[in-house]
């Protein structure tokens, strides 16, 4: 929300309140608290019949800083609040020298200095300013005649500062410029709107802000104030954490332990999943001809999605099959099974008034209602729907009571979609503000479902295919990334979308193999499968047309062969990856500023990617195969073709729709799988581990190998001393394969030497 008219001016119908003087210090042995005037004192009458305004600066983890401003602080506090680990005595040190107090955090000190006008300035370990709050950057303003009240705080942005982050932004991939308004809606990929409002944000100088405001949270960042990112909500009182690095993993790490790390999703959840398509008509035959269709042609499916219409028309949800389509779903699911498959079915958090579940959720108090005591609904997506009122215990435990018989059936996980059109002239039964639920009512949803997969399936077993997110959100894995477009415009604003959300503590992510709305051309399909497969997850879905690669072309079926076998060949690869994830929160999906933040080139990076720290990836979103990527610097060897190149270069390539950009990083170490015909096969059975050494005359490497469960099941030791390199393995006392890039090869087990000269 903008303030200020220009530079100079406020704007008409706008009073702005700034923390202009310190009055007051009070320090703590781990926290401080500051009261600013928001005029000049030059006598006592000055502090009558004016606004103070409290400060109150502490450390919730090891490298992080909070600050709360507030105004009145009386307001009631109904909450919903994030729900945020760390520290409960705190994790800072004060210190005071003269007029001036310090906060320590590990490699982050906040400064304030009582002798000049009121500021907040950010330092990392070696001294170095990251950013400040000057004077008339921290205030309370008023608007429509004084009747909303907004908090708001400016952070600076040094020269070059770029910005990144605030959830699943399909905008451009560097926000500065932008006006973002966090907030939950369900606006496809194709605008400003999202369906994963995150307010955090990561900045290229090696810290992150995090918002710790559950509702509507205004950025502007260098929108506004051009120098500044500027962040308010209507509230009195506004709370926000600066986040050290000095990396952007370091910066991801410490956000993830503050708000949740992902769990670790399983391991069949990386194959690939075919869906039934939206609108389309399906009925168990139509299911079969798909599932064996794959089979007949080679290319291994390891999921199968139901999407609505598994339901009967009008009742979503009442977790029913449709009879007249799906009369024996028992048996279905079991032959679905025996060919190997998990299941996925469709639902969403609303209760269509003909659905029979309607009247009991009714009764028993389970939807959300009007202040005036009614069942608030509506006609749009479902007619007459309810909307489940998830801050009620009873009401979680009855939706997870009509969900087991489902999993009972056979059904391994859930697509969770909507949850972004979350009303606010309603009554919570938990008494929670309607404004600040909006956006954390996906939260409660995805953990209501998640939790009862856990517990049904166990731990290591759950997974979603969750389409609305809040902070804190990435706990509860896979995110997609919504409506899009069947066209090669919507695959890129797709892919800025995902690594937007991958910086902002998400660690896995998916999309709509060929684009949900409409029917794709061949070329956008076939290209696009290289980058799904390409991908932390996987799916064939669309809206109102099929997906099976056939529709395509048979060279649609080689692609998708060809990619979903290269993927399960690299799962020892991307698992290990995925533990990294869960361990560090640093996702697989990563854009190139997180992994190479000291090349300024890769700044502004947003259609290619590393898909964990070693594999680059540049989807060709041209039907000729013409694309640019870039090269950081270093030996990369192409993975598919063997060629190799120096960077740092821009590199233009043509590609046929069987290949994209997809390099190996010097040094790597790639540990393949022998099966390809599943994801979660026995990655120890002879392993290839294809070795990518660097050029110097000494190198070390170690690459560690998890079973299906994350666990450490094997570790290889790769030594390169002059013309030979000798791989140890510890763990395992089976066969391995190691193979030089472009070199020779050797086999055994426990230790194989391989001859560099």
């Amino acid at each position: 929300m903008k303030f200020t008219d220009g530079f100079w001016r406020i704007r008409d119908g706008v009073q702005i309140s700034y923390a202009t003087e310190v009055r007051e210090v009070r320090p703590e042995s781990k926290r401080f608290t500051t009261y600013a005037s928001v005029r000049k004192v030059a006598r006592r009458g000055d502090t009558l019949n004016a606004p103070l305004v409290t400060v109150e600066c502490f450390s919730p983890a090891e490298g992080v800083i909070g600050v709360r401003v507030t105004h009145h602080a009386g307001k009631r506090r109904p909450g919903p609040d994030f729900s945020l680990s760390g520290d409960a005595d705190g994790a800072g040190t004060v210190r005071q020298d003269g007029q001036v107090t310090e906060l320590t955090s590990g490699p982050l000190t906040l400064r304030l200095d009582g002798s000049g006008p009121f500021a907040l300035t950010f330092h990392d370990a070696d001294g170095r300013e990251l950013t400040r709050s000057d004077a008339r950057n921290t205030a309370f303003a008023t608007t429509g005649h004084g009747e909303r009240h907004h908090m708001l705080t400016r952070l600076a942005l040094g020269v070059g500062e770029q910005v990144y982050g605030l959830g699943e932004r399909f905008t451009p991939f560097v926000k500065n410029g932008q006006t973002v308004d966090v907030w939950q809606a369900d606006g496809g990929t194709s605008s400003e709107q999202s369906y994963k409002n995150i307010p955090f944000y990561l900045s290229s100088r090696g810290y992150g802000v995090f918002v710790n405001h559950p509702g509507a949270v205004s950025f502007e960042v260098g929108s506004e104030s051009v120098g500044q990112v500027q962040f308010s909500v209507e509230d009195q009182s506004l709370e926000y954490y600066v986040v050290a690095g000095p990396t952007p993993k370091d910066v991801l790490t410490r956000y993830t332990a503050l708000t949740g790390r992902p769990a670790l999703p399983p391991a069949w959840s990386f194959g690939l999943w075919l869906s039934t398509s939206f609108t389309t008509s399906y009925d168990e035959e139509t299911v079969t001809s798909f599932v064996d269709g794959m089979a007949e042609r080679g290319i291994p499916l390891t999921v199968f999605h139901f999407d609505c219409f598994w339901m009967r028309e009008y009742q979503w949800c009442d977790f029913q099959w449709d009879p007249d389509v799906f009369p024996d779903p028992d048996g279905m699911l079991a032959r679905l099974k025996e060919k190997g498959l998990r299941i996925s079915a469709w639902i969403n958090p609303y209760i269509a008034q003909k659905s029979p579940l309607f009247d009991e959720a009714a009764a028993l108090g389970h939807l959300v209602r009007r202040a005036d005591g009614d069942v608030w609904q509506w006609d749009l997506w479902q007619a007459g729907m309810g909307l489940v009122d998830f801050t009620s215990p009873d009401a979680r435990a009855w939706f997870r009571s009509k969900l087991k018989p489902l999993l009972d059936q056979g059904v391994d996980c859930f697509k969770t979609d909507f949850g972004e059109r979350i009303p606010t002239d309603v009554v919570w039964h938990d008494g929670s503000d309607p404004e600040r639920m909006h956006n954390y009512y996906t939260q409660l949803y995805n953990r209501t479902v998640f939790e009862l997969l856990e517990k049904e399936r166990g731990q290591g077993e759950a997974v979603l295919f969750a389409r609305s997110a809040t902070a804190g959100g990435q706990q509860y894995p896979v995110h997609w990334g919504g409506d899009c477009w069947s066209s090669f415009e919507a695959m890129a604003e797709s892919l800025r979308g995902g690594l937007s959300l991958s910086l902002s503590g998400f660690g896995f992510w998916s999309h709509d193999i060929g684009g949900f709305e409409g029917t794709p051309d061949p070329s956008v399909f076939k290209r696009w499968l290289a980058f799904g497969l390409l991908s932390s997850h996987s799916r064939l879905h669309g809206s109102t047309s099929y997906r099976v690669p056939w529709e395509f072309g048979d060279e649609a079926v080689e692609v998708a062969r060809r990619f979903t076998l290269l993927k399960h060949r690299l799962m020892p690869y991307l698992y290990g990856a995925a533990v990294q994830v869960h361990d560090t929160g640093v996702p697989m999906m990563r854009p190139m500023v997180l992994e190479f933040p000291d090349d300024p080139a890769c700044r502004q990076l947003d259609r290619q990617y590393m898909l964990g720290p070693d594999l680059l990836v540049a989807p060709v979103f041209d039907t000729g195969g013409e694309v640019e990527v870039y090269l950081p610097e270093g030996t990369w060897t192409h993975l598919l073709s063997g060629e190799k190149a120096t960077g740092p270069c821009w590199r233009t390539e043509r590609h046929g729709y069987d290949s994209l950009p997809l390099y190996v990083r010097e040094g790597a170490v790639l540990p393949l799988a022998s099966d390809d015909a599943r994801p979660d096969g026995d990655w120890l059975d002879e392993p290839v581990l294809l070795v990518h050494p660097s050029a110097a005359p000494r190198y070390e490497a170690e690459v560690t190998v998890p079973d299906t469960t994350g666990t450490r099941a094997a570790s290889f030791r790769v030594v390169r001393d002059g013309d030979v390199l000798r791989v140890t393995a510890s763990g395992t006392g089976r066969p391995f394969t190691v193979r030089v890039a472009g070199g020779p090869e050797a086999r055994g087990t426990g230790e194989v030497t391989v001859p560099l000269g």
